[in-house]
């Protein structure tokens, strides 16, 4: 692994400022070591504009480098090191779907805009430009709710649910007012038979590690760790959170448990969200304070993410030497209205 480590480091050395690598806080150490800029979606999504890289390698899903082949200039290069890697919550609506839902609903005479979590791929972003909706990440995703809401009478979230009751129960929509749709081959199942005239509509969709969370597993940490705090990610269900003494983005889990550790208090800080970020978490402030997982092991890894491992990396790298690099390709058809739906986002929140 060091030959491979520092293979990596000569080749970016080698490259200089032609090169950026870009990294997800749920890669692990072996991966965000060679970074030059991590962060979560919203963060990395920021910072792709201000990067001058002729060649950027985004260590992460393929839902990520394709955001950010949207966002880099036209002489820029997106690489994957593994194209394969998907993200299963991105898999559970298609584009072809959403816009059956959304024809129907508008042909019931219903006045909905789409919101989608960034963590769908660029044909369903396209689809959510086209009909003037926007993205959102789970740090902004209060923000981007509101906005919706103050544009259109009914909100269709895309595709968490988990993520969309949670935004819902911040802003005071009473749980009446949400309904999780019931889809089927043509769309929306038996459409007569679905209160579809609720405030805000939800996607059938969730994150497999954060939605395995359960009530069960914060009470078993308040036994195990007494005076604990808990915090989770809001892809967590809302029976889950609403246990927890905060719920919040990766930017939030991450800031607060660096705030808990400056404050000099010997405590347990128990985090629900993906292992990679809380062990790395767990070292940095081991000195303040104890942090562990809600859920330690395979079960809160996304296997996804640890499809991006260190030899793929720097095989990416030498293909950029070799001049064999193959780069994140868009159907130029979605590109422009997928790119409409992520910059409608940046310039709201800034």
């Amino acid at each position: 692994m060091q030959d491979i480590s520092r293979a990596i480091e000569s080749i970016r050395q080698r490259l200089g400022s032609r090169l950026c690598i870009m990294g997800h806080h749920y890669e692990n150490d072996a991966i965000v070591e060679h970074c030059d800029v991590t962060g979560d979606s919203l963060e990395l999504a920021r910072r792709i504009p201000s990067i001058d890289a002729e060649f950027i390698v985004f260590c992460g899903v393929s839902f990520m480098g394709e955001s950010a082949a949207l966002l880099a200039s036209p002489s820029q290069k997106v690489l994957l090191p593994e194209p394969a890697a998907d993200c299963q919550m991105a898999r559970m609506a298609a584009a072809a779907d959403a816009r059956r839902v959304l024809e129907q609903m508008r042909a019931l005479g219903l006045d909905v805009l789409p919101l989608a979590y960034v963590n769908t791929d660029v044909p369903l972003k396209s689809v959510v430009g086209e009909f003037g909706g926007s993205v959102c990440t789970s740090a902004n995703a209060r923000t981007m709710m509101e906005w919706a809401f103050n544009a259109a009478e009914r909100v269709l979230f895309i595709p968490d649910m988990h993520l969309g009751r949670n935004t819902a129960r911040q802003l005071g929509i009473p749980e009446d007012e949400w309904h999780i749709l019931k889809l089927g081959a043509d769309g929306i199942a038996n459409p007569s038979a679905q209160p579809l005239e609720r405030k805000l509509l939800l996607w059938p969709g969730y994150c497999p590690v954060h939605a395995a969370y359960t009530p069960a597993h914060i009470e078993a940490a308040r036994r195990t760790w007494p005076g604990c705090r808990v915090t989770v990610h809001p892809e967590a269900s809302p029976e889950v959170t609403a246990l927890c003494d905060a719920a919040g983005s990766t930017s939030f889990l991450i800031k607060d448990a660096e705030a808990r550790a400056r404050n000099g208090v010997k405590e347990t800080l128990v985090v629900g969200t993906e292992i990679n970020l809380v062990h790395r978490l767990a070292k940095r402030c081991q000195d303040a304070c104890s942090i562990v997982p809600l859920v330690d092991g395979e079960a809160a890894a996304c296997p996804d993410m640890a499809m991006v491992t260190p030899e793929k990396l720097l095989a990416s790298l030498e293909s950029i030497e070799a001049g064999t690099w193959k780069a994140v390709v868009l159907n130029e058809a979605d590109r422009e209205p997928a790119a409409l739906s992520l910059t409608r986002m940046l310039k709201i929140c800034g």
